[in-house]
């Protein structure tokens, strides 16, 4: 099994998530864009960072370089697909998951720590939780501002394909505790499939025990199931 994360200009959490992944006992190794997926590729990251230079708006370059046509075919085959901050909007711009991520409700990048309860845990990303626990991540984004129809909205939520909502510390859904301005509070959502996913808080950065919580890793386990 080899994880591949894809390396664009101007990413700059691969090498988190490839340290990541090898500290749950899963073989990743970086790809750069220009290459191609490998042939042994059972599984994909989108990493975050400022691909581009977030030029015309965030993930929107990347999401047009060729080697997402063979993330998109490798998502319809089957091959889990995970997309985080910078990777959540080049996902949602290579239409591998629904809506958008626009400008903070702030209109300020923010980096901290959140909450957000896990929405669906009938997925690979969320199989180590529990519907509606509450677990710690951090953000870092001035694009995480999620986006949709409310008619979109409404379809997601039937099909229960939101994965994550931004709460406060006992799982109250508010929206004071929206850091972003996210429509419903939505962090993270499926696409077409439960093994494709993006989400703007970052589980490659609270993974790793000496540097604090580690309740990322559940989701980064999903590329092991």
């Amino acid at each position: 099994m080899t994880v591949s994360v894809i390396r664009f200009g101007g990413s700059n959490c691969d090498r988190d998530a490839v340290r990541a992944l090898a500290e749950l006992g899963v073989d990743a190794e970086l790809v750069w864009h220009e290459d191609g997926l490998p042939a042994d590729t059972t599984g994909v990251v989108i990493p975050g960072g400022f691909s581009y230079g977030d030029y015309l708006r965030a993930g929107a370059m990347a999401a047009r370089s060729p080697i997402m046509d063979e993330v998109r075919a490798a998502a319809e085959d089957g091959t889990p697909v995970l997309g985080v901050c910078n990777g959540a909007q080049i996902g949602s711009e290579s239409s591998l998951t629904p809506g958008a991520f626009t400008t903070n409700r702030s209109a300020r990048f923010q980096c901290e720590h959140v909450s957000v309860r896990v929405e669906n845990a009938d997925t690979p990303w969320t199989a180590a939780y529990e519907e509606g626990e509450v677990i710690e991540l951090p953000i870092a984004h001035g694009e995480g501002r999620f986006e949709v129809s409310d008619e979109r909205l409404d379809e997601l939520e039937r099909e229960d394909r939101v994965l994550f909502r931004y709460c406060d510390a006992d799982g109250a859904v508010t929206d004071d505790a929206n850091p972003n301005g996210s429509k419903h509070n939505v962090a993270g959502v499926l696409g077409d499939h439960d093994t494709v996913a993006v989400l703007m808080p970052h589980p490659e950065r609270a993974t790793l025990p000496d540097i604090g919580p580690t309740d990322g890793q559940g989701i980064l386990e999903g590329f092991g199931q």
